[in-house]
């Protein structure tokens, strides 16, 4: 597999790291000649000189041969750009990194379908230690044909959640509104702007992806989560 990295800070390195250990294929684009030159040192991989959110330097990571680009810097609003810019050059998947839950909604509803949440994910693995509680990794539950998908409810999705007429083998987990958590029940009613996320078996992703995946504005996408 090759990827693409946008900048080089320390999530960056540590995934770019594991990522050839394994044996990928990584090409880190760092607007720093005298950061490629040091890193250049530690990590055996690509160095592409320039701003990851010019069109131009991104084509030269060469959209088509590359399987993901991930987009890991600080700031919210650049990985978004980034990804957007990138998925219209081409590139088959795009991971944006985001830090407030309101660009995590913004990401579903531009369709970057693969947005993470690393500071989120963190922040709850230690509430679970503090509380002696073991955190389990979603990854080592989710196995074999099975797959989270997330969406965000539009207008047309309003109502009781026995009427949503979901697919086939498919599930709802829980339940996100205004960032609260809800487990939901046969009474509950899903609202606009609801995000809910959904187990489901793989015969049922592309059903999941027609019906939500990619229609900006009050649609959300699918969002595999480790």
């Amino acid at each position: 597999m090759r990827t693409a990295f946008i900048g080089s800070n320390s999530l960056t390195l540590s995934t770019a790291e594991l990522l050839i250990e394994a044996g990928h294929e990584v090409i880190l684009i760092e607007r720093s000649r005298e950061r490629i030159e040091n890193l250049s040192e530690r990590l055996d991989c690509g160095y592409l000189h320039g701003d990851g959110t010019a069109p131009d330097v991104l084509r030269d990571a060469e959209p088509e041969n590359t399987d993901v680009l991930f987009c890991l810097l600080e700031s919210d609003q650049t990985n978004i750009l980034a990804g957007l810019i990138g998925r219209s050059l081409g590139f088959a998947r795009v991971v944006p990194r985001v830090n407030d839950p309101q660009f995590q909604r913004i990401c579903n509803e531009l369709g970057l379908e693969d947005s993470v949440m690393p500071n989120r994910a963190v922040a709850k693995h230690l509430e679970d230690l503090l509380c002696g509680e073991k955190s389990l990794e979603l990854s080592s539950l989710i196995r074999g044909d099975a797959s989270v998908f997330n969406f965000v409810a539009g207008d047309e999705d309003a109502g009781p959640l026995d009427e949503l007429e979901l697919p086939k083998r498919v599930r709802i987990i829980c339940l996100y509104r205004d960032d609260e958590l809800l487990l939901p029940t046969s009474r509950t009613k899903l609202k606009s702007g609801d995000e809910v996320i959904l187990i489901a078996h793989q015969d049922s992703m592309e059903a999941l992806r027609e019906r939500w995946g990619k229609l900006a504005g009050n649609h959300g996408d699918h969002m595999e989560r480790a």
